[in-house]
């Protein structure tokens, strides 16, 4: 795709005698080696391209577009369809997600759960469990508390 401004900037190269290279540019073969060899039809018609280049880059993108099979906004002509699988999503359920899972298993521990505790009902890892559940402590959804006898540390769920 030209772009008008290097159009402009071609056509400042005239001043210095590169006349005509705009127009080579922007696909005006004929006219641009006339340009070249008249010093721009004797700095006339180099003068006179200052209102036309944006028409002129404008006509070389859209020919440029159409050859490669776009239209003139830019977007594929000929598009092919993909074929699909439709899928019932009521089949299918996303996948819980790890905190819900955490929750439940404390619900189903009367309320209170330890990192192990949790990674066996939930399967996850120790570190994910450990992380969850600190995040929640933080938050506010459980409170923190040592076991009596054993001393490991328990994860209660006020509302549960």
């Amino acid at each position: 795709m030209n772009k008008v401004s290097t159009s402009y900037i071609l056509w400042f190269l005239g001043m210095f005698g590169a006349n005509g290279i705009h127009r080579l540019y922007n696909g005006k073969i004929a006219t641009g080696i006339l340009w070249c060899c008249t010093f721009g039809l004797f700095g006339v018609g180099q003068f006179i391209d200052l209102i036309f280049i944006p028409n002129m880059v404008d006509e070389y993108n859209l020919k440029y577009r159409a050859k490669h099979g776009l239209s003139p906004a830019g977007v594929p002509l000929d598009r092919q369809t993909i074929p699909c699988q439709v899928v019932d999503v009521t089949e299918k359920q996303a996948p819980e997600p790890a905190k819900v899972k955490v929750v439940k298993a404390a619900a189903a521990r009367g309320g209170q759960i330890s990192v192990t505790q949790a990674v066996v009902d939930t399967g996850l890892d120790f570190h994910e469990v450990e992380s969850l559940l600190i995040e929640m402590l933080k938050k506010g959804y459980a409170t923190v508390d040592n076991h009596p006898q054993t001393g490991v540390v328990l994860y209660r769920f006020e509302e549960l």
